[in-house]
Formats: structure tokens, sequence, C-alpha cells
């Protein structure tokens, strides 16, 4: 019975609590005791001298297991530890939290509230938003859903049912680490390689997963599919990282608006690939369309992972 709870009971509960209630804001947190250890070592090792991307490998192996590590402890407890799992569990999901704020965004822009949609994209990316105009401020939300769809719910579903909450930490350990530290920045460059290169190996399976489920999901609500399925994978090979590329794409070319071009990152200009149909402008039904979208591709993912991965962990 134990088992069935911890394979099926807990990460169901956590895709539902997750879509009821979005990210715990008032609880503690373990992504913000992640940044705070992360900022911790960093210092540490630029204190001590050492040399910065063995620090960087080093702690990719270390953090990560001692946050599992932790996990499996807590998990333990006696009478407690479910409910412990089904709490870690919840708070490594962040889809509701992001359909929330994205349509947050949405909103201002609709009312037309320019500053305040600014202000409110701010918080979901690391590019300048002072200066977007509408179409920009919906193509730069367009980008970040459909990416972070999979950073932010279908990788770490994936290893949750796959793993456990244990291991969906220590994936959320390099996933932050690579948010952190991951910019080839003369700051970050030597120390962020190793996040970076595992963050890679470890999104390569759930961002393809992603991308052809919402293709599928797109498929039943009539968009455009046919575009999508012979556009989508050329497109996400023109991207910087081997992974991001494949959901923006996939959603790019579902709802024929365009994505990439110039952005502004930390005062420098960038000229992203450009990903869908060329100059197409996402309107604001684009927009709410895309996000509902992502909502139902994640859930639809989760349950599937919980019913594939979890009965294979259940027989093996």
């Amino acid at each position: 019975m134990e088992q069935f709870v911890f394979l099926f009971i807990v990460p169901a509960a956590a895709v539902i609590l997750d879509a009821l209630f979005g990210d715990p804001k008032n609880l503690p947190h373990p992504v913000r005791s992640i940044g705070q250890a992360l900022d911790l070592y960093e210092a540490s090792a630029r204190r001590v001298g050492i040399n910065l991307r063995a620090a960087g490998w080093a702690a990719v192996i270390l953090l990560p297991a001692a946050a599992w590590g932790v996990a499996e402890f807590l998990m333990a407890i006696p009478y407690l530890g479910v409910f412990i799992a089904i709490y870690l569990a919840y708070a490594g999901l962040a889809l509701g939290c992001l359909a929330r704020e994205a349509y947050k965004v949405a909103s201002l822009l609709d009312t037309g509230d320019l500053p305040g949609a600014r202000a409110a994209l701010s918080m979901l990316v690391s590019r300048d938003t002072s200066t977007l105009d509408p179409n920009d401020v919906r193509r730069t939300l367009a980008e970040t859903v459909s990416e972070n769809l999979n950073d932010g719910f279908v990788a770490p579903m994936f290893y949750l049912a796959l793993l456990g909450p244990g291991g969906m930490w220590a994936y959320k350990v390099i996933s932050t680490m690579d948010s952190m530290w991951g910019y080839r920045t003369d700051r970050f460059r030597d120390l962020g390689r190793g996040a970076a290169k595992t963050d890679d190996i470890l999104a390569w399976i759930p961002a393809r997963i992603t991308a052809r489920l919402l293709i599928f999901v797109g498929r039943g609500r009539g968009l455009n599919h046919d575009a999508a399925r012979a556009n989508f994978a050329r497109d996400a090979a023109t991207m910087e990282s081997p992974n991001a590329g494949w959901p923006m794409a996939a959603a790019a070319w579902l709802l024929g608006g365009q994505m990439g071009g110039r952005a502004v990152y930390f005062g420098e200009v960038k000229d992203k690939p450009v990903l869908g149909p060329v100059d197409a402008v996402w309107d604001k039904a684009m927009v709410r369309s895309l996000i509902s979208l992502c909502k139902s591709t994640g859930h639809l993912a989760a349950w599937i992972f919980i019913a594939v991965l979890g009965c294979l962990r259940w027989v093996f």
C-alpha cells in the first residue's frame, strides 16, 4: 500500500494541488533554500580561489545528491513522511503559477496598461522588458510560457514520476543551478558550465515529449498541426539551446505567431533565431489560446507519466 501511495497518490496529489493553488508562496519553498545554498557555494568557491570550472562540476555532483538525501530522510519520517512527500512534489511543479502570471500579463496588456504588463512580464523573464511594445510583450510572453512548460513542469514531472520527489529535487537543483549560473558571462562562464551541460542532458527527453504532446493536443483543438509537424524540429535545431526551441517552435507553428528575433539581455542586444512564421504577430486571442494549450498539454503529460512510469516502477 505504501508503495502505491508514493508511486501514484503523491504525484497525482501534486498535480492537483499545483492546478488549484499554484506556487506555495507563503510556505517554505525548497527553491529559495537551493538559491541561498548556491549563493553561499559560489561565494565560498571564489573566496578560496579554487578552479571555478572544477567547482561547478563538483556542485553538479554534490548538491543534487544532498537534496535527494535530505528529501529521502524527510519522507522516511513515520506518519508525516507521505505528507512531506506530497508537499515536496507539489512545490517542484510550476504550471499553475506560470499560467496565472501569464494571464495576468495578458490581462494588463488587454486593458491598455502597457507599463504594468512590462513590469509583470519582467518577473517571468531575464531580458529587459522596459522598452517592449505590445506586440513584443505578447511575443515574449508566448516564448516564456512555451519554454517554461517544459522547464517548470513537464521535466520536473518526468523525474517525479520516474524517481520520486527525491529524484525530482535532484533535477530541480541542476535546473536552478543552470538558471542562476548558466550564463556565458565573465562571472559564470566557468562556474556554470557543468550545470548548463548537465541540464541540457536531463531536459533532452522531456523537451521533445513536450513538443510532440503540444502538437497532439493542438490537433484536437483545430490548430495548425500540419505546419507544426513539418517545421518544428527544423526550427528547434537553429536554437543555441538543444532543448528550449522544441516546445517554442511547436507552439509558434501551432498558433501561427513568430517567436525569437531581437531581445536585450543584461544590456546587450541578442538576435535569436526565428521560430514559426516570419513576422507573424501575436494577438491577444492567440496568447490566451497558447496559455490554455500549455496547461492542457502539461496535465496530459503528467497523467501519462504517472500511469506509465508509475506502473514500470511498480513492476520492476
